[in-house]
């Protein structure tokens, strides 16, 4: 999200910060209590002093409303481009200011900090070093000129020291900002991922299952017709659920239950003539870690009809811990999208998990939290 973004969302919600903003750019206002003090000491002619109160007024009215504007994401800066009006308030901001020197003196040096912040937050990264060069330019320059130039020197430690804070603070803003936007991009990319795993774990053992089933409804269709039947029917409710389990997938609402997906590894398995052996309670893990056990026992018993030519899978559950195994061929070669898929998903839920042979031949894959 960017600054504009934020802006943009906050602009309708009626905050707090959008309803009395405004009272903070107000409270700095207290420093132009040295322009209204030269003004009130003033010695010049009448036109001057008029034309000083004016401008004095018309900074304040300016000032405030381009805060506004820029606060509620229509006027732009920092993060995105101003807008023209932007630039006109500024320009309007510097002449004001201008104005109040025939009557005010050295005391107008107390607009700088205001149009150095405005510059700062309201324009780009360029204005804002070239206002800052300018503006301790020219209090440098009142300081070394002027007969009471003397009298300014706190001024200029002033504009020096916003000009630092103004600097740092804008540099954190744009830094934190993109470092939001990073975080999106990473989450957006992981999201993506999570999605393709989780459509691969589904896809991939749903096609396996069908691939099982017609493989028997084949061989049963000339000596026993209705058994075949039977798995065609189920080839055909399997095909039904993966394609809503890839709906609910991507839309990020599948909430697989490990008391669901033992009782499916059990269907599917005994359906490819391997036996299925539980110890435990799928109640004995945690309602988060049931959830990334499901899907690595699908994901294994996917392994298994594919890889293991198996004749029987155990599986154990313990508080904290999963362990499914088979008695088939063990690991051969190197390992696919699936285990990879199985080792994020144990990781991103905080759990270990390995995969080793069985001393009497097979597989095991084991995940403990």
């Amino acid at each position: 999200m960017t600054l504009q973004q934020a802006r943009v969302r906050g602009k309708g919600s009626g905050s707090v910060w959008e309803r009395y903003g405004w009272v903070m750019a107000a409270v700095w206002l207290v420093f132009l209590i040295y322009p209204v003090a030269g003004l009130l000491r003033s010695a010049v002619g009448a036109g001057w002093i008029v034309t000083g109160w004016i401008a004095l007024v018309s900074f304040v009215v300016v000032y405030i409303a381009a805060f506004l504007n820029g606060m509620s994401g229509d006027g732009g800066g920092l993060l995105t481009p101003p807008r023209p009006i932007q630039w006109v308030a500024f320009a309007a901001l510097i002449a004001c200011a201008a104005l109040t020197i025939p009557a005010v003196g050295g005391n107008a040096l107390s607009f700088v900090p205001f149009i150095m912040s405005f510059a700062s937050y309201g324009l780009t990264r360029s204005a804002h070093w070239i206002t800052i060069a300018g503006g301790i330019g020219v209090a440098g320059a009142v300081v070394i000129l002027l007969p009471d130039g003397i009298d300014y020197v706190a001024v200029l430690a002033i504009i020096v020291l916003l000009a630092t804070v103004n600097t740092v603070t804008t540099a954190l803003i744009v830094r934190s900002v993109q470092a939001q936007q990073l975080e999106v991009e990473l989450a957006t990319s992981e999201g993506r991922e999570a999605v393709a795993r989780d459509v691969h774990d589904l896809i991939g053992h749903s096609l396996t299952v069908v691939r099982v089933k017609a493989q028997l409804a084949r061989r049963l269709i000339a000596t026993d017709p209705e058994r075949a039947d039977a798995e065609l029917a189920d080839i055909e409710a399997l095909t039904a659920e993966a394609l809503a389990g890839v709906r609910e997938t991507v839309a990020g609402v599948r909430g697989a239950t490990l008391a669901d997906e033992l009782v499916t590894s059990r269907d599917v398995l005994r359906s490819a003539g391997v036996g299925f052996v539980v110890e435990g309670d799928a109640e004995a893990l945690s309602p988060a870690q049931a959830i990334t056990a499901s899907w690595i026992l699908r994901e294994a018993t996917t392994n298994v009809l594919r890889h293991a030519d198996a004749s029987v899978v155990k599986v154990r559950i313990d508080p904290g811990g999963l362990r499914v195994s088979d008695d088939g061929r063990g690991i051969r070669g190197t390992e696919g999208n699936g285990m990879r898929g199985m080792r994020e998903r144990a990781a991103m839920a905080g759990a270990r998990m390995s995969v080793s042979p069985v001393r009497q031949g097979g597989t095991a894959v084991e995940v403990t939290w």
